[in-house]
């Protein structure tokens, strides 16, 4: 687990380039923000893949906020990264759930108005539904990458390997080193 251990802050606590804690429905999430050059621009949400964290977007958030001009704030979904762990398993509609009750409330608690969303992977599922259900007028613009839209053979199959890769080829201790106790989630 990545050494850095960090703090429970309120939104206007957190220092630009630290990582700390919202709080949202009781659950600790683990979020790190960037700060912009560009007065008033809309803050860049940063929602991970899967198998995902803050510390596994590396330097992209940060660098995006610098070219862009426009804040950021990464988050580690509930059993993700340092977040607290989550009850599994997940219901079907996990990504529901994360799009139309706990990204508003994120929103809220980091009280952030103006935002545009970023996702990878099940992160682009979660923001299409979010902006296609529940988006507010603070909604800005989404950038997704390879967002599940249909289920495809390859998908399930990459799944399924990526399974075996984790019971049987390294990937769970690979994996450990991001997600510590939330790692078999």
């Amino acid at each position: 687990m990545n050494s850095r251990q960090p703090e429970k802050f309120q939104p206007s606590s957190l220092s630009y380039g630290e990582q700390g804690y919202l709080n949202v429905f009781g659950v600790r999430l683990e979020v790190e923000k960037y700060q912009g050059a560009v007065h008033k621009a809309p803050t860049l949400i940063f929602l991970h893949e899967g198998l995902g964290c803050i510390d596994m977007w590396r330097d992209f958030p940060e660098k995006l906020a610098q070219l862009t001009g426009c804040p950021a704030l990464v988050y580690s979904r509930r059993g993700y990264g340092r977040s607290q762990p989550c009850e599994l398993p997940r219901p079907l509609n996990y990504m529901h759930i994360e799009a139309m009750d706990v990204l508003p409330q994120l929103l809220a608690a980091a009280a952030i108005e103006d935002y545009i969303l970023v996702g990878h992977y099940d992160g682009g599922s979660i923001l299409l539904i979010h902006a296609g259900s529940c988006a507010g007028d603070g909604l800005r613009g989404i950038v997704t990458m390879a967002p599940h839209v249909f289920c495809e053979t390859l998908s399930v199959r990459s799944i399924a390997q990526a399974r075996q890769a984790f019971l049987d080829n390294g990937l769970r201790e690979r994996l450990a080193k991001y997600h510590g106790e939330n790692t078999d989630g």
